[in-house]
C-alpha cells in the first residue's frame, strides 16, 4: 500500500520551531535545547504524516516527543501539522533515524521507541535496508531507560516475526508483550494514517511491545 499524495502546506506558517534538520539538532545532544525544558522525551521512528506526534503530543502533554523522517516533505507536512496546534512539545526532524541514534541520542536517555509501519523492502536483496536492523535495535536498548518501551507495528506477518525474533537473539529487551487490538473510536482515533488504511481495507495489524529491563543501563 503505498503513501498517497500530500496537501500542500501553507507557505505562511512558521515551521522554525516543529521542523529541524539533522545539523540544527544540538551536538552533544540535549533534549531541554530543543523543547526548552526536561521531560521523558519518547521518538517516533518514521513520523510519515504525523498522525501518531500529534495525537501523542496531545494525549501525553508531560512527555516531549521526536519525529525521525527521511522524506523531506512529509517531515515539513508532519511539522504543519504541529505548528497549527501549537503543540511546543513535538518536534520533526528531517533526517536519517540510523544516524540521529549512532551519532546523538545518549544512554538511558528515552521514555519509549516508536516503530509504526515501517518499509517492508519486499524483495529478498533489499531486506538489509529495513530500518529495524540488529544495529538499530542495539542503539535503542541502549537509549531506552530502564523500563522504557519499544512499540512495534506493522501489516507485514513475515517482517514481523523476523523482526521479534531479531530482537529475542540480539537484545535483552523483554517481550513481546501483549498488545490488545481496541476498536477505534473515531476517524481519527489510529496510531497513525497507515494504521486507519490498513484496517478500513480489512487488513490485519501485527503489534509488539518489548521492554528494557529495570536495573540495566545502557550498553549490556
Amino acid at each position: 500500500m503505498g503513501r498517497r499524495a500530500l496537501r500542500k502546506v501553507d507557505p505562511s506558517l512558521d515551521l522554525s520551531g516543529h521542523l529541524k534538520t539533522f545539523d540544527q539538532l544540538p551536538h552533544p545532544w540535549t533534549a531541554e535545547a530543543i523543547f526548552g525544558r526536561r521531560a521523558p522525551l519518547e521518538v517516533e521512528v518514521g513520523s510519515g504524516k504525523g498522525l501518531f506526534l500529534r495525537n501523542a503530543a496531545i494525549a501525553v502533554p508531560e512527555h516531549d516527543f521526536l519525529g525521525i523522517e527521511i522524506g523531506a516533505r512529509y517531515a515539513q507536512f508532519a511539522a504543519a501539522g504541529l505548528a497549527q496546534r501549537g503543540l511546543a512539545n513535538a518536534v520533526v526532524v528531517h533526517g536519517d533515524a540510523i544516524r540521529l541514534f549512532q551519532e546523538l541520542l545518549p544512554d538511558d536517555s528515552l521514555a519509549a521507541v516508536h516503530v509504526y509501519f515501517p518499509d517492508p523492502w519486499w524483495k529478498k536483496r533489499h531486506k538489509k535496508r529495513r530500518v529495524l536492523r540488529e544495529s538499530l535495535l542495539g542503539d535503542v536498548r541502549r537509549t531506552l531507560l530502564p523500563g522504557g518501551k519499544l512499540h512495534f507495528w506493522t501489516d507485514v506477518e513475515e517482517y514481523f516475526l523476523a523482526t521479534v525474533e531479531l530482537i529475542r537473539t540480539t537484545t535483552d529487551l523483554e517481550g513481546p508483550l501483549d498488545v490488545p487490538e481496541t476498536l477505534p473510536e473515531h476517524d481519527m482515533d489510529y496510531r497513525t494514517h497507515f494504521e486507519r488504511r490498513t484496517r478500513q481495507h480489512g487488513e490485519a495489524v501485527y503489534r509488539a511491545e518489548f521492554r528494557k529491563p529495570a536495573g540495566s543501563g545502557g550498553t549490556p
